[in-house]
């Protein structure tokens, strides 16, 4: 039997169908095995929405082309009097193919461009960072030349043949190691987020960025490569007594930190590689410590020197940087896991919205300890919250991407994303983070939900506080 062939609008209603995420009671099923530990996310907070999937995302859509081609107008002129256009590239020859070369994007991208912040304009430039364009990022990968930049004393310019790695302290074996030995071991991947623990401190109560980049671009995610750094600790033989360890940077600031000897001996890495080629010198070529999930401040570039001790060192960037000042007048020191956290990146700030229609709000998700289970998101500023959907792979400490179909009737809209992970930890606002610490001056960890407000005009603006 022939079966008559679907509409237009029908195929679209059956990709709808196929492509469709999974329920909310399935979408929470890994969060529910859990008890939230922030009671700010309850059933009763999660608005049941039936025209909110990527299905009916997908079937409006169709519905409008498919109105257009059945009323036989493209524009001005009939869908069967258009015809092709034949442009200028489609008659001539391309680009030579070159001999060598190292491939770059498209002049059309030229406004993808990782940027210096606009916010805390430094006079100088080596002590500085520039971010991310997170609101051109597609997928959960950062191309190694947006890779998020922080430094303090400019980008060293090493030699790897003459870069030396030096392993001593409370060790039986010194040992100095060369690139080449080091690249000799088996070499292991890991798809990690990196953040740094500034990401956002400008914006804590009032609006003083424009863009996600600004506010969020000291984030980045990237596949890194190279060695645990227990092999080499192994091969020194750590002292039983031992309890810290010193990281320390060739560059001309010798940026250290201080860390644990637990992570020292499980997750830190020794890498050398990112995203499928050899570190850029802007981070850190030819050596780096990577500690997946920590603030980006441990993971020490340029890496020369790791010393083992029984005590922390208490250097500049422990004390007087990258700790948190709580309301007793004390300051929380080595507070180093960057926690569950969330923000959407298109619609954001700087966007136009081109009139009422349907929309993808889409964003990233990310937790320094562990994996993302659930994202949730509001159109009224917190009053109501909505389930998105995860986007795959959803890996450990790792960008997650969500997006939500979201038919915008032209009103005003405050939108905002709040993420949970597997401890069952829900992404706090500026306000539940107010409680317990002290909000003022120059503040690391922000990890608050963070809103975007939408005019009937359509543009997009920075909504903190």
């Amino acid at each position: 039997m022939i079966q008559k062939s679907p509409t237009k609008t029908e195929y679209f209603r059956q990709i709808g169908d196929a492509l469709s995420g999974p329920t909310r009671e399935e979408a929470h099923a890994l969060s529910k095995q859990k008890p939230y530990k922030n009671e700010k996310r309850l059933k009763s907070d999660i608005v049941e929405i039936d025209k909110s999937s990527r299905r009916n995302f997908l079937t409006a859509a169709a519905a409008a082309a498919g109105g257009a081609i059945a009323a036989g107008t493209v524009g001005s002129k009939t869908a069967k009097a258009e015809k092709l256009s034949v442009p200028e590239w489609t008659q001539s020859m391309g680009r030579p193919l070159d001999a060598k070369v190292y491939g770059m994007p498209s002049k059309y991208e030229k406004h993808v461009t990782r940027n210096r912040t606009d916010v805390l304009v430094n006079k100088q430039n080596f002590s500085d960072w520039s971010m991310t364009p997170l609101q051109h990022q597609h997928g959960i990968i950062t191309p190694n030349g947006l890779i998020y930049e922080r430094h303090h004393a400019g980008i060293a310019d090493i030699d790897p043949d003459k870069h030396r790695l030096v392993v001593h302290g409370m060790v039986r074996n010194p040992m100095v190691y060369t690139m080449d030995g080091i690249t000799r071991y088996p070499s292991q991947s890991k798809f990690h987020f990196m953040e740094c623990s500034g990401n956002g401190l400008t914006d804590w109560l009032t609006p003083k960025a424009t863009t996600v980049q600004q506010t969020h671009g000291l984030l980045s995610c990237s596949q890194w490569t190279g060695i645990p750094v227990s092999w080499v600790l192994d091969e020194a033989g750590v002292d039983p007594n031992a309890k810290w360890v010193l990281f320390e940077g060739a560059d001309g600031s010798a940026h250290a930190r201080s860390i644990p000897i637990d992570m020292a001996m499980s997750g830190a890495m020794l890498v050398y590689g990112s995203g499928g080629e050899m570190l850029r010198p802007e981070n850190g070529y030819p050596l780096r410590l990577f500690i997946p999930g920590w603030e980006g401040n441990v993971d020490v570039k340029w890496l020369r020197r790791i010393k083992v001790s029984d005590k922390p060192w208490h250097l500049r960037s422990e004390t007087a940087r990258y700790t948190d000042p709580m309301p007793n007048g004390k300051w929380r020191q080595f507070s180093m896991t960057m926690e569950c956290k969330s923000v959407i990146t298109n619609p954001s700030g700087g966007m136009q919205l081109k009139g009422p229609g349907n929309y993808e709000i889409k964003g990233f998700a990310w937790s320094g300890a562990g994996t993302i289970t659930a994202v949730d998101i509001t159109l009224d500023g917190g009053k109501t919250w909505r389930t998105a959907d995860l986007k795959g792979p959803i890996m450990d400490q790792c960008l997650t991407q969500f997006s939500y179909s979201w038919n915008w009737d032209g009103g005003p809209a405050k939108i905002a994303s709040r993420a949970v992970d597997n401890t069952g930890y829900v992404q706090p606002t500026v306000a539940d983070l107010q409680k317990p610490r002290l909000i003022s001056g120059f503040v690391q960890h922000h990890n608050g939900i963070f809103p975007w407000a939408v005019s009937e005009k359509g543009e997009v603006t920075n909504a903190i506080g």
